[in-house]
């Protein structure tokens, strides 16, 4: 099923400096998909889901929990909002 892109996406950074509690568990109001632009050992985790290392392209549902879990460099991503 192929999917129109809203907006080409972002570029962002998380600072390996960034505190963990600024990483809460939230949730957005688009479908998203996020790719990492770098090897990073982040990781990504679903609701009801185990965490896992950010490796190629992840697919997040809108209003799903979602949250990230630092890893020890920074991260960089392109996250693409999709309708």
């Amino acid at each position: 099923m192929s999917r129109p892109y809203v907006e080409e996406g972002e570029i962002r950074t998380f600072s390996e400096d960034v505190q963990e509690f600024e990483l809460v568990w939230h949730r957005d109001k688009e479908d998203r998909i996020v790719t990492p632009l770098q090897k990073t050992d982040w990781k990504f985790q679903l609701d009801n889901d185990i965490p896992r290392t950010i490796e190629k392209e992840i697919f997040i549902p809108k209003e799903t929990y979602h949250r990230l879990i630092k890893g020890t460099d920074n991260l960089k991503v392109r996250i693409k909002k999709i309708g």
